[in-house]
């Protein structure tokens, strides 16, 4: 297996969506699919279940989509120990959340203008890591959002974003104009996998305990919202299927874009990377 393979076949487990998938990738949808099928022959079984609507993963996807997760971290260490050892200028950027926010895009762009010889790589993270592996020792800076556990973390806020419930476009509670926590008690809410960060867990339920299907990532708090019903939180402005709305909470803090790196790392292209980025986030 090709680790440029094994980095489609995350990308399409994590979207649950072949044409998402090729968008996040930045390739054509065609070559990718082509990319997952050649997978699927060399393993000898299906990784996915294809519908009109998506993807979903079989048994045999789930394991390896835990599998592949691992290999392409420990490929992201062996790449940063070998630029270290041969003093190439390099920096890990991990992103969590909408790779679609124009702030992204204007700080890739004055990143890119202000270290053109810098070697950068980007790890995209799902949902159950809000420090996307910063911790680990598996990124440089991350680009996230807040609140977490912050121990021994320096966090640089770059915008707050007021938060809104996702519901189906059939909901009663749809057609509001603002809701409150309270009003979405009775409700089942998406949790992430247990040993999660607490702080980020409470968050993204509202501050309260609650019920509901495990996700890992976007796309599938989403479709858990489609077929469940179940109550999910986004920031607002976010693009969404016709099928689901947004009703804003009245009551909910904002959530707060942030650039977060480890305490006391003296790496000058983190600094340079959280300056460019309060700038591009500015306008």
């Amino acid at each position: 297996m090709e680790l440029r393979t094994l980095r489609y076949f995350v990308a399409v487990a994590e979207e649950l969506h072949f044409g998402r998938a090729a968008t996040r990738l930045h390739m054509s949808q065609p070559p990718l699919s082509r990319a997952i099928k050649q997978l699927e022959a060399g393993i000898g079984a299906p990784l996915f279940v294809r519908s009109s609507t998506g993807v979903v993963l079989t048994p045999v996807g789930s394991v390896l989509l835990d599998e592949a997760r691992a290999l392409l971290d420990h490929a992201d260490r062996i790449r940063a120990r070998v630029n270290a050892a041969a003093g190439v200028a390099a920096i890990t950027i991990g992103i969590l959340g909408d790779g679609t926010d124009p702030g992204v895009a204007r700080l890739a762009a004055a990143f890119r203008r202000s270290r053109p010889g810098v070697d950068i790589r980007v790890r995209d993270t799902d949902l159950t890591d809000p420090t996307c592996g910063l911790r680990a020792g598996l990124v440089d800076v991350a680009l996230t959002r807040a609140p977490f556990d912050e121990t021994a973390l320096t966090v640089r806020t770059l915008r707050r974003d007021p938060v809104g419930v996702v519901l189906r476009a059939d909901d009663p509670l749809a057609g509001r104009d603002g809701l409150r926590l309270a009003e979405l008690g009775d409700r089942r809410w998406f949790q992430f996998p247990q040993g999660t960060d607490p702080v980020w867990q409470s968050y993204w339920n509202g501050g309260g305990p609650r019920e509901g299907p495990v996700v890992r990532a976007v796309q599938e708090c989403l479709q858990a919202v489609l077929w469940n019903g179940t109550v999910g939180l986004a920031p607002l402005g976010h693009r969404l299927p016709p099928e689901l709305t947004v009703v804003p909470l009245v009551d909910m803090p904002p959530s707060r874009v942030v650039a977060v790196w480890n305490e006391g790392d003296g790496n000058p292209l983190v600094r340079t990377f959280a300056e460019i980025a309060a700038a591009a986030y500015r306008r």
